[in-house]
């Protein structure tokens, strides 16, 4: 089930769960500009890349995602779910509305 969170309900869950993985679906030059720290950086629109990565990622495990503006990541969340990863976070309003941490990717 994909559920939205906004920045305080992400926050708050991506804390406490230990079995969760944040993913970043924007293009490269999105990335470049800052990041969510610890998020993993799957490019929604490089399809092959983007489905090679999530049919290898773990069921049990939960999947925060966010994009630019929360489209491509409801999308992505979308996608993942067919694949059969259940426990799917949508960040509304994405990167462009968060207002918690960032970093510059290496």
């Amino acid at each position: 089930m994909i559920t939205d969170l906004n920045n305080l309900e992400w926050k708050e869950q991506t804390a406490q769960d230990t079995n969760g993985f944040i993913i970043d679906v924007r293009t490269d030059e999105e990335v470049s500009e800052g990041i969510i720290p610890g998020a993993l950086h799957y490019d929604i629109f490089k399809p092959q890349e983007f489905m090679n990565a999530m049919n290898n990622m773990d069921a049990d495990q939960s999947y925060y995602v966010y994009c630019r503006a929360g489209s491509r990541s409801m999308q992505a969340c979308q996608i993942m779910e067919q694949l059969g990863l259940k426990n799917t976070f949508n960040l509304t309003g994405g990167y462009s509305n968060w207002d918690g941490d960032t970093a510059i990717p290496e």
